[in-house]
């Protein structure tokens, strides 16, 4: 009797143990909220586990028994039972996430698929639509802020480059007050050069005749002053011609004569000088006429170097010349672009071959200061890109309503990854200190001030930057 009280109160402890344990497991899935679906390989729900969710896409009752396909929209359906299979097949458990649009709302839910057994595999599904959003909005404010940094960075570029372009614009002016005190100084003593230069020429030109009674003499001096194309050798084959003849009529130095009769561009024609070579004061007289030669040559001289020297005074005035009025000017745009080559003659005279190909254009208005800048970057460029040797080529035509301007290089050409940086500013190839990068930049800037566009086709051998420019030949209006 004893065994069985033993055994009932055993069987009645197991009985209280397990009720206690249906009451822990009772209240745990009170006390969750996240919902608890079994389904088969198919996807067909075996059970809902009563969870205090509020997030059930059908009441309980109503899921059991139905597939995924039944109750959900086709995309979830078919990523939650991919995702079943996967699980049943591999024996492991896999986690999803998707929305699922529920009494009006999009809710998001994190679920874990793991399998119970070959067939049938427990699903957990929880509310991560508050994670969500919060993600969201952090993605949010973090492209917000990057936007920002992108507008600051872009303000602080444009800011150094107006920066750049007003120191530019502020060393212009001020070199433009500078060269013109200079130009002014240089032209006073150079005045007073040509001025005498000119009187000293016209007192040769009008008494050299007088000064020789012999008509020979004189014509030995105005010959001197004719300009000959003739080589070195030629002028060598020459003398040995005027020897021969000076020998054959036994004129005295005959070497020195030929020499001397050389000098002065006489090549031929001998006997005209005979008499005057006879005279036993022939070579005396011969020097001196020589010597006064050489000093008119020497006139021509100081003359060409003083126009040279005019030249480029007015280019640099030109250059620097800076129009703070802000009206388009009607200019012929050559004129700007010899001022230019003028500036850079000793660069181009030596090693540089420099051709011309200039159409008959219409003068435009245009703001004529600023596209010297633009002439002055790329021609420095190509002399630059050539290394002071090649071909320079310069072409100036009128294309449908534009004037078209190339500017064409030997060099070696700009390299292809380089190519679409070559007008952002502060990009530069140079070494430190040798550029700040916002040549071609100012320059791009300037041709779109003008309505106009800029191109570049570069390979090795030839490079060319052409400048469109719209033909304005009446003055817009502001």
């Amino acid at each position: 009797m004893s065994e069985l009280v033993s055994a009932v109160i055993a069987q009645l402890g197991t009985v209280l143990q397990q009720k206690k344990v249906q009451a822990e497991m009772k209240a745990l899935f009170a006390a969750m909220t996240d919902l608890v679906t079994v389904r088969d390989f198919s996807g067909r729900c075996l059970n809902v586990i009563p969870t205090n969710t509020t997030n059930l896409y059908k009441p309980p009752a109503a899921m059991i028994g139905r597939t995924l396909h039944d109750d959900l929209p086709r995309q979830q359906a078919d990523l939650i039972l991919k995702s079943i299979k996967k699980a049943l097949v591999n024996q492991q458990t896999v986690a999803i996430e998707y929305c699922l649009p529920i009494r009006g709302n999009e809710v998001w839910l994190a679920e874990t698929i793991s399998p119970l057994s070959e067939q049938t595999a427990i699903l957990v599904a929880r509310d991560i639509s508050q994670q969500q959003a919060a993600l969201r909005e952090r993605i949010s404010a973090e492209s917000a802020l990057r936007q920002k940094n992108e507008e600051l960075t872009n303000a602080l570029q444009q800011l150094k480059t107006a920066q750049e372009e007003l120191i530019q614009s502020e060393k212009m002016a001020a070199l433009g007050q500078l060269v013109a005190g200079i130009a002014h100084e240089i032209n006073t003593p150079l005045g007073a050069i040509r001025s005498s230069v000119r009187n000293i020429d016209e007192f040769l030109g009008k008494t050299l005749e007088t000064l020789f009674l012999d008509p020979d003499v004189f014509v030995l001096i105005q010959n001197a002053n004719q300009e000959t194309n003739f080589s070195t050798k030629e002028k060598r084959q020459f003398k040995r011609r005027l020897r021969q003849q000076l020998e054959a009529e036994e004129i005295a130095n005959a070497d020195f004569i030929a020499d001397t009769l050389t000098d002065l561009g006489i090549f031929d024609n001998l006997e005209q000088f005979l008499p005057l070579l006879r005279d036993p004061k022939g070579a005396n007289i011969l020097q001196t006429a020589y010597k006064l030669a050489s000093v008119k040559a020497s006139t021509q001289i100081i003359n060409t170097a003083i126009e040279r020297a005019s030249r480029i005074v007015f280019a640099l005035k030109t250059y620097a010349r800076y129009d703070h009025s802000g009206a388009m000017v009607k200019t012929q745009l050559t004129e700007g672009i010899e001022t230019v080559l003028t500036l850079y003659y000793s660069q181009l005279k030596h090693s540089v071959e420099l051709i011309r190909n200039y159409s008959d254009i219409p003068a435009i208005f245009c703001y004529p200061d600023e596209l010297n800048q633009v002439w002055t970057n790329l021609i420095h460029n190509a002399i630059q890109a050539m290394d002071n040797q090649g071909t320079l080529t310069i072409d100036v035509a009128q294309e449908n309503q534009q004037v078209k301007i190339g500017i064409t290089d030997s060099g070696k050409g700009i390299p292809s990854e380089v190519m679409p940086k070559i007008f952002e500013p502060f990009f530069t190839t140079k070494p430190p200190g040798e550029g700040s990068g916002m040549g071609l930049n100012i320059v791009k800037k300037i041709v779109e001030k003008h309505q106009g566009k800029i191109t570049v086709e570069s390979q090795p051998g030839n490079t060319k930057f052409t400048v469109y420019l719209p033909s304005v030949t009446v003055k817009p209006i502001n």
